[in-house]
């Protein structure tokens, strides 16, 4: 399994032409991957730098993997295990390819992925879409 053996992020944050945030930057850190019942913990720590600005902004989150037969199951746990947001249910697309089976709706904004298998990890390619919201987020989690 490659999830345990992830050890480290790099994301590029980009802002569609609709996007009224402005959210364009560049992010990475450590992940310390622990098991869990059914899956993986990401404890991500790291920095995210907003274009034009030298100061980065310390950021962190944890993340959940559940593994099925059919899918991985993503979670975010920021406020913790027992409070998780269930994302989406990421459902193979390929051979090395899983994508959202669905759309995790938070408030007027849709999230959705796409995840892509590579030699030394995975790239895992989100979308933000929503009233104020054009969002582009590519993650590169590697071993």
């Amino acid at each position: 399994m490659l999830l345990p053996s992830i050890s480290r992020f790099h994301f590029t944050a980009r802002a569609g032409a609709k996007s009224q945030t402005g959210w364009n930057g560049i992010g990475e850190g450590r992940v310390r991957a622990t098991r869990s019942t059914g899956g993986v913990r990401f404890f991500e720590t790291g920095s995210f730098t907003l274009q034009g600005q030298t100061q980065p902004v310390p950021m962190r989150n944890v993340y959940r993997w559940d593994g099925f037969d059919d899918r991985i199951a993503l979670l975010h746990e920021r406020r913790g295990p027992e409070s998780a947001v269930a994302l989406f249910d990421l459902v193979a697309d390929g051979v090395d390819t899983l994508v959202s089976a669905s759309v995790h709706q938070c408030a007027a904004d849709a999230y959705s992925a796409n995840l892509t298998l590579r030699e030394d990890g995975f790239d895992l390619e989100w979308r933000i879409l929503g009233p104020r919201k054009d969002e582009h987020i590519l993650y590169h989690y590697r071993t």
